[in-house]
């Protein structure tokens, strides 16, 4: 697995605004509806991709059915999709989004093919990791053991 610095991660976070998450589901147990949820609650603009909800509402954004559907710029595509069904998606993204500065791929996501050709374009490539895990415990929501303790305190 990659090994990604705290800052690398943290600085991707920052810099990120609009994430176009594909493969979100509507249904609010799945990872791809919590994290995206979570991560639109966060101030980010999240852009729910899914052929199958497409033109449904979710976290306050038309679902689309490809990332070609997205006019605005985005920032960073977040796949939640098998690992062989990467390399089309990054393709995709690569042309819809001259600007898009990260391709991040959910836990158990990893195309070292996809990530070598968005890399290659100069776009940031994470893989194996999850933004909603990432941003709790970078920017103080969880302890290193990734559970959130309740417990507000000083004293650490």
């Amino acid at each position: 697995m990659a090994d990604y610095s705290d800052k690398h991660l943290k600085e991707i976070l920052q810099r990120t605004k609009v994430v176009a998450v594909v493969g979100v589901s509507m249904n609010p147990v799945r990872p791809s509806y919590y994290v995206a949820r979570y991560l639109s609650l966060k101030g980010f603009t999240v852009i729910p991709v899914n052929p199958g909800h497409a033109g449904k509402e979710l976290f306050g954004q038309t679902v689309r059915a490809t990332l070609s559907e997205i006019s605005e710029p985005v920032d960073m595509v977040d796949i939640f999709r098998r690992s062989e069904s990467v390399p089309p998606i990054v393709d995709e993204a690569l042309d819809a989004f001259p600007n898009l500065r990260t391709v991040w791929m959910q836990i158990g996501v990893e195309n070292a093919d996809a990530a070598a050709k968005a890399q290659a374009r100069g776009v940031d490539v994470v893989m194996n990791r999850c933004p909603k895990i990432e941003y709790q415990r970078l920017f103080g929501e969880l302890r290193m053991g990734g559970f959130a303790t309740g417990v507000i305190s000083s004293k650490i």
